[in-house]
C-alpha cells in the first residue's frame, strides 16, 4: 500500500480556499507557467455562449469524475475559485454570474491538466493542513491527512510550558514543523531536508505563517543537525513506499518527487537510517516519532527495539491503521 492508497489526498476542508486572493503571491498569480502549458484543442465547454458559475461547475464535475478521488464537485469548486481569485463562498453566492471568456479559457486549461492527472495541489500551488494554508510545488510532497496523526502524537509529548528542542527531518513544504510550532510557540524547531528547493518552499511557508521559532537546515536526516546539539523530540515522515511498488505509477504519485516517496526494496531504508542515527541526537528520555505505511508497524517497532529505544509503540490513524510509531531513548 502507498500513501496515495491510504488517504483521500484531496481532503480539502470547506474553508480550504477561503483565503481568496490574499494567499501566496506565487500561487495567486496565474502566469504563463501555470496556465500556458495546457493543450488548446478539444475544449471542455461548448462554444454556444458564456457559462454561468453553476453551469461551469456542473460540466467540470462530470469531466473530473474519472480522475477525482470521489469528490469531483469539490475539485471543480477549488479550481474555479482559484481561477476567479475568489474564495469558494463566492461560487455559492453568485451561481448565476457569467464567466468572462478569459476566465472560461483559464478554467478549461486547469481542467485539462487535471484530467491528464496533474494534482490539484500543484495546479493551485497550495494545500491546507492543520487549518493552515501551505504553498506546495512539484519539489515537495503533497501533505496527506494521516500525517496529522504524527502532529497529534508530537503535541501529546511536547509540554506547552517548556522550550523543547525539536527536529523535523525531511520537512518537505514544512507542514509538520509549522503545525507543532503554531501549537507550541515556546519550542525551538529545526526543519531539515536534503532538497534545497523543498527547503526554500518550507522557509517561505514559515515566513508567511509568521512562525519565528523554526529555522531550516539542509542535509540528509540527522547529518543536517548541528553538532553537539541534543533534542527532546525528533519527528519525521520519511519515504516509506517500496521501490517498484505499482502504486507509484497511479494517482498523484507520478507527479510527486520520487525521493520523497520510495525507500528501498521494502520501503524501510530511510526509516532504518533515522532510527540508527536519531538515538545519538536525542536527550536522555527524548522521543523519536515516525510516520510509516499501514503494514509496517511491526517492523518499525522491531527496529526501534533493536536500536535500544524503549516504550516502543504504534498509534493508529483515523482509519484504524497503524500509522505512527514512537520510541524513547533510555536514560
Amino acid at each position: 500500500m502507498t500513501k496515495k492508497m491510504d488517504s483521500k489526498w484531496l481532503s480539502l476542508a470547506t474553508t480550504a480556499m477561503d483565503g481568496g486572493s490574499a494567499g501566496f503571491a506565487g500561487a495567486t498569480n496565474r502566469s504563463a507557467s501555470i496556465l500556458g502549458q495546457a493543450p488548446q484543442n478539444n475544449p471542455l465547454f461548448p462554444a454556444s455562449g458564456p457559462l454561468t458559475i453553476d453551469q461551469a461547475l456542473s460540466l467540470a464535475s462530470a469531466r473530473l469524475s474519472d480522475v477525482s478521488d470521489g469528490m469531483p464537485r469539490l475539485e471543480a469548486e477549488v479550481l474555479l475559485a482559484f481561477t476567479l481569485e475568489q474564495p469558494r463562498t463566492h461560487l455559492f453566492a453568485w451561481p448565476e454570474k457569467n464567466l468572462t471568456p478569459r476566465q472560461g479559457s483559464d478554467f478549461e486549461s486547469l481542467l485539462t491538466r487535471r484530467i491528464q492527472g496533474e494534482p490539484t495541489a500543484y495546479l493551485t500551488g497550495r494545500k491546507e493542513f492543520w487549518s493552515m494554508q501551505f504553498r506546495v510545488t512539484p519539489e515537495t510532497l503533497i501533505p496527506r491527512p494521516e500525517t496529522e496523526q504524527l502532529v497529534e502524537r508530537a503535541l501529546h509529548r511536547v509540554p506547552s510550558d517548556a522550550p523543547w528542542q525539536i527536529a523535523d527531518l525531511g520537512t518537505g513544504c514544512g507542514v509538520i514543523a509549522a503545525a507543532i510550532a503554531s501549537e507550541r510557540p515556546l519550542s525551538e524547531i529545526i526543519a531539515t531536508d536534503i532538497s534545497v528547493q523543498a527547503l526554500a518552499v518550507a522557509e517561505n511557508n514559515f515566513r508567511h505563517l509568521g512562525l519565528a521559532n523554526i529555522r531550516c537546515a539542509p542535509g540528509t536526516w540527522c547529518a543536517a543537525l548541528p553538532r553537539g546539539k541534543s533534542f527532546d523530540l525528533i519527528v519525521s515522515n520519511p519515504p516509506y513506499i517500496a521501490a517498484g511498488d505499482p502504486h507509484l505509477n497511479r494517482g498523484s504519485l507520478p507527479w510527486e518527487p520520487a525521493p520523497a516517496l520510495a525507500a528501498g526494496k521494502d520501503g524501510l531504508d530511510d526509516i532504518r537510517r533515522i532510527i540508527d542515527q536519531a538515538i545519538d541526537h536525542l536527550k536522555a528520555d527524548g522521543w523519536l516519532l515516525l510516520e510509516h505505511g499501514w503494514d509496517q508497524g511491526t517492523q518499525v517497532r522491531a527496529l526501534l527495539t533493536q536500536a535500544g529505544y524503549r516504550e516502543n509503540r504504534t498509534r493508529q490513524d483515523l482509519a484504524h491503521r497503524e500509522r505512527v510509531s514512537e520510541g524513547r531513548r533510555a536514560v
